[in-house]
């Protein structure tokens, strides 16, 4: 009969079949003949399963927002830290329930604020850090306990985390309760985004430094939020997104296993940051494949026995690559269907993009209607109502299966070609994605990709209504002054002692997060500790493939 039914669904002679951005082909209807034969880790059919059972295809837990919804942030640093704090304390007051710190280009590529190599750039796109007190002053007043913080920070992530855990120490919480995530993903930077310092090896080796560090030290805290998102901002499709971020998870996973720790001491702390714009369905689909695979992987690759260690926790960033210049007012629109799309799969988090982010730092207002956004879901919308919705669905059970094929052909591929490691040391993927990004562009500029305002619906507008950030000569006056008393104020006999040791540390191959954490309570600067790494480590120059 279901067949009978698709029969008179065919395409019409001249009717140009409907792909999605993995580049599946959409049917023009499903039935239960699609989905029927499927088999999970359960030996059943997804449509069988419940959230919170092995292998979470529904979502990790079994109530997911019934229980609690998901946790808000809002993405934001700027100038220096006191200016930060402000802001910080505004988005709390909103109704945030996280924080997601952005840090300026000098701090994530291990330069201080004075170096002349960071002239014109001091906290401009993020906030500027510098030392602990720098951490001191952004966080004065936010608890904790009640606030998780996660960091975007990649190059100099070893030093900032270190910060991040003096500071509360300093403040007396307890670090083996402190929760929050730093983003430390340092093969995606390689691949996507740039903010790199040391060569490929020794980058992945500070990686497991800081997973093996957190989980003998501050077992609650994620040390690492693979970050799918920036691959996929670079050119990827959405299953490649995936597919290419569990590959570097497997990578940090045996550089960690190395040093003797079990899968489940550290494998559930790690954490996803998943990019989400784009078509729902295959949002959706991609999430709930996702969360299958990963699960599947822990547990018959790497033996895991805890179940919450094969959770696949991800926080939804969406999605930069989707908002516009042209018209932003669209992009408010945008953003609600960006977190619909995460929310109906299955997020932890969302960090929902504010409708200006395409033109500045996102101003307060835009931040608001962000937050407003999500919030509206919750309180309006029922979004809270009951467990993946979209289950059962014949369209997105079987999406699902085929997004989680794709991602296995992805991984497979890599694996194939030695790893990710290689392949990003080799110039591999950062070629494959650059490609795609082009082959992208040009069909945005034919037409071919519609995009509403950029090359369909286009409108005449000279001054859309945003707000830019300024950039005030006192923010960076107040962080050099600062910095100067920093410098006049510690005990530069210790400082000299600690970063021997960290130098010592790093030529000697031992983990440095004990020799960063004693330079760090010292007053030790980011540039200071980054250098005494460089001497040991080298600096990493980007492989060209032509």
């Amino acid at each position: 009969m279901a067949q009978e039914l698709k029969s008179k669904f065919e395409l019409p002679k001249g009717v140009k079949p409907v792909f999605n951005d993995s580049g599946i082909e959409i049917k023009p209807v499903y039935t239960a003949d699609d989905v029927n034969g499927h088999a999970n880790g359960n030996g059943n059919g997804a449509e069988s399963e419940l959230p919170g059972q092995y292998p979470f295809t529904r979502g990790i837990h079994a109530d997911m927002y019934r229980r609690r919804p998901w946790t808000m942030r809002q993405y934001t640093g700027f100038g220096n830290a006191k200016a930060t704090n402000e802001r910080f304390h505004y988005l709390i007051k909103t109704g945030n329930t996280g924080l997601n710190v952005a840090f300026d280009l000098p701090s994530q590529c291990g330069l201080d604020s004075d170096d002349p190599r960071a002239e014109g750039e001091v906290g401009r796109v993020g906030m500027a850090i510098d030392s602990l007190r720098d951490f001191e002053v952004a966080f004065d007043g936010v608890d904790l306990d009640a606030i998780t913080v996660s960091m975007t920070i990649n190059g100099s992530a070893a030093i900032m985390i270190a910060m991040y855990l003096a500071m509360a120490e300093k403040r007396g919480f307890d670090i083996k309760n402190l929760r929050g995530t730093a983003q430390n993903d340092i093969l995606k930077e390689m691949i996507g985004r740039g903010t790199w310092i040391f060569p490929v090896e020794p980058s992945v080796k500070l990686v497991g430094d800081t997973i093996e560090y957190c989980a003998r030290n501050a077992p609650n805290y994620s040390p690492v939020s693979i970050c799918g998102y920036h691959v996929r901002e670079s050119g990827a499709n959405p299953a490649e997104e995936m597919g290419y971020a569990f590959s570097i998870a497997k990578a940090y996973i045996e550089e960690t296993l190395k040093r003797g720790l079990d899968i489940d001491e550290f494998a559930g702390r790690l954490s996803f940051n998943f990019n989400v714009f784009g078509k729902l369905f295959e949002e959706v689909a991609k999430f709930r494949a996702g969360r299958r695979l990963w699960a599947t992987i822990l547990k018959e690759e790497y033996g895991a026995k805890d179940p919450k260690t094969m959770w696949m926790r991800m926080i939804a960033g969406g999605g930069g690559f989707g908002l516009t210049i042209d018209q932003p007012e669209n992009n408010i629109m945008r953003g609600a269907y960006y977190a619909l799309s995460a929310v109906l799969s299955g997020a932890q988090t969302i960090a929902l993009c504010c409708y200006d982010e395409a033109y500045t730092i996102p101003s307060p207002k835009a931040q608001q209607i962000s937050l407003r956004t999500m919030q509206l879901l919750i309180e309006e919308l029922g979004l809270c109502d009951t467990v993946d919705p979209l289950g059962g669905s014949y369209f997105v059970e079987a999406l699902t299966d085929e997004m989680e094929a794709k991602m296995k052909a992805v991984i497979k591929r890599v694996d194939d070609e030695g790893g990710i490691v290689k392949s990003v040391a080799e110039g591999r993927v950062q070629d494959y994605v650059s490609k795609k990004a082009f082959e992208h562009h040009k069909e945005l500029e034919s037409g071919e990709f519609r995009k509403v305002g950029v090359n369909c619906y286009r409108v005449d507008e000279d001054n859309p209504d945003v707000e830019f950030h300024p950039s005030k000569q006192e923010d960076l006056d107040l962080q050099l002054a600062s910095l100067r008393k920093v410098k006049d104020e510690r005990n530069n006999a210790e400082v000299e002692r600690t970063l021997k040791a960290l130098r010592e540390a790093a030529k000697a191959g031992d983990n440095v997060m004990p020799a960063i954490m004693d330079a760090v309570k010292a007053y030790a600067t980011v540039g200071e500790m980054t250098e005494c790494m460089v001497d040991a480590y080298g600096r990493y120059e980007e492989p060209i493939t032509i």
